[in-house]
């Protein structure tokens, strides 16, 4: 039997946990199919009974496919907090298995992890890599890009 089928044909991925978008689509439509039937009652309307299946029939499933599909299209293109997160993860026991194996030393062990927890958005990656440039140009005592223009002028 395959590892991944469970629960009678089912697929681990699907789970009867409801996302919080999919408990609001829910809930929204509950509240207009309920209204729009009982408002058609209201009214003397001998077929208010057609919003019942209507909502919770077409609606329902509708609202719910519409909210999977749109937080399914937020995990592909990158917008999950998890994603980034778990490769910051992957990174940081990389590191650490390599410190085990005795590959860095403290000091490199220490800047390395210093680096990746500050760096975890491209830009903060990009001024990170500024700032340790004009800092080793700094310690270097190599002209910075103001003294060059300095000179130039």
């Amino acid at each position: 039997m395959d590892d991944a089928v469970a629960d009678g044909g089912r697929r681990e991925s699907e789970s009867d946990d409801e996302t919080p978008l999919e408990t609001i689509a829910a809930g929204a439509v509950t509240f207009l199919t309920l209204g729009v039937a009982f408002g058609l009652l209201a009214l003397g309307n001998p077929f208010f009974w057609v919003a019942f299946p209507v909502g919770f029939g077409g609606g329902m499933p509708l609202a719910i496919g519409l909210a999977r599909w749109y937080e399914s299209k937020g995990k592909a293109t990158g917008d999950d907090p998890t994603v980034s997160r778990s490769d910051t993860d992957a990174a940081l026991e990389s590191l650490r298995n390599r410190y085990a194996r005795g590959e860095l030393d403290d000091e490199e062990f220490e800047s390395r992890v210093e680096r990746l927890l500050e760096t975890e958005s491209v830009a903060e990656a990009s001024s990170s890599v500024r700032r340790r440039r004009e800092a080793a140009e700094a310690d270097e005592g190599a002209p910075t890009d103001d003294a060059v223009e300095r000179e130039r002028a």
